[in-house]
């Protein structure tokens, strides 16, 4: 046997490369790359479409409040930020607002939804929509009747014109579609004062509970026993979105994407919205709200001075007007926290316990 065979016949066999560490990291990173692609383009994508457009309501308005001059100078993203809510009982104008027709509709809920420019802050402002008002071209009525009369338009002008500030962007909901917003989240906690009880059935005991949708919806709903009458289910619509804020805030909903793509699924197939709420004005709205905490919100009805009766013998709310027209000066110099901290009695606030 030669020299050079013995040699190979003792030498160590060579081991095989190992392949796997490399062919397991190209997978992750196709892996990686393909959930990237999904949250990145294929899911706000989707979520952009999921949502109901109602046009541009702004362009038919003949004259619109200008924005503070110091405000006008900032690009948008630095500017404050006002959205006007509607909720409603029906499917008409929520669901599909192309169904909207003229006099068959009105809102139950009218929110003005203040964000601070410096993203510090925010404030739900409930309008009673027996809000006795100047609407134009119609003279004085209640507020919700400005959507039945004219459509996102008319109300936006109303309000408008009421308080002063300039809307930004609409919204239009309806309160069933909550339900699923509230299941997305896992149900939502309440504190109830009372037993919740619909046509002599027990829906849920009083005191803290984790409702559910449907069990929600009850809640809100409820129109009759409560100790201020449309006052207190105004609170309570208040009460139901503060409490998926809280839930949202509390289980980080918006930094797990697998908790945020069905929570916000659930909240986009749930809205009708302007066509300027483009996917960059959602992106910065979801950046305006994810670091808010639960004391950062604040929930309220404007001032209001009592009920009373119009001249043709509608029952009515009559504005606190010196207060409220002092509170949407605050709104328009987007210093609302001060405003509350001065004179925190001239508005409803949400108290810790719902009606």
């Amino acid at each position: 046997m030669t020299t050079r065979r013995r040699a190979a016949e003792t030498r160590e066999p060579r081991p095989r490369r190992r392949r796997w560490p490399w062919v397991l990291g190209a997978l992750v990173a196709v892996v990686a790359a393909t959930v990237g692609v999904i949250y990145g383009v294929v899911i706000p994508n989707r979520l952009d479409s999921n949502m109901e457009r109602i046009g541009d309501p702004f362009e038919a308005l003949p004259t619109r409040p200008p924005l503070p001059e110091a405000q006008a100078a900032e690009v948008p993203d630095n500017r404050p930020l006002n959205i006007l809510v509607l909720g409603s009982d029906s499917r008409i104008s929520a669901g599909d607002p192309t169904q909207w027709q003229r006099g068959a509709q009105r809102t139950d809920a009218i929110m003005l939804v203040h964000l601070s420019a410096d993203r510090a802050s925010a404030q739900v402002m409930s309008i009673p929509r027996d809000s006795w008002v100047e609407i134009p071209g119609y003279g004085e009525a209640k507020i919700n009747a400005a959507y039945s009369y004219g459509g996102p338009s008319l109300l936006i002008q109303t309000v408008e014109q009421l308080t002063g500030v300039r809307i930004d962007h609409f919204a239009l909901t309806d309160f069933e579609s909550f339900t699923r917003i509230t299941d997305a989240l896992g149900g939502v906690r309440l504190v109830l004062r009372d037993d919740l009880v619909v046509n002599g059935r027990l829906i849920a005991p009083a005191g803290e509970q984790i409702l559910d949708g449907d069990q929600a919806l009850a809640y809100v709903r409820q129109r009759y026993g409560l100790r201020r009458g449309d006052f207190d289910r105004v609170q309570r619509q208040q009460a139901w979105m503060r409490a998926m804020f809280a839930r949202m805030r509390n289980e980080q909903t918006l930094q797990n994407p697998v908790t945020s793509v069905p929570f916000l699924d659930a909240v986009t197939r749930s809205v009708a919205v302007d066509d300027g709420l483009t996917r960059e004005v959602m992106y910065d709205l979801l950046d305006r709200a994810k670091d808010l905490g639960s004391t950062d919100i604040s929930f309220f009805t404007v001032p209001i001075q009592g009920t009373g009766r119009s001249a043709d013998g509608q029952s009515i709310v009559v504005l606190d007007r010196p207060s409220f027209d002092a509170l949407m000066a605050a709104v328009r110099e987007d210093r609302v926290p001060a405003f509350l901290a001065e004179q925190p009695d001239v508005v409803d606030v949400l108290p810790p316990v719902a009606p």
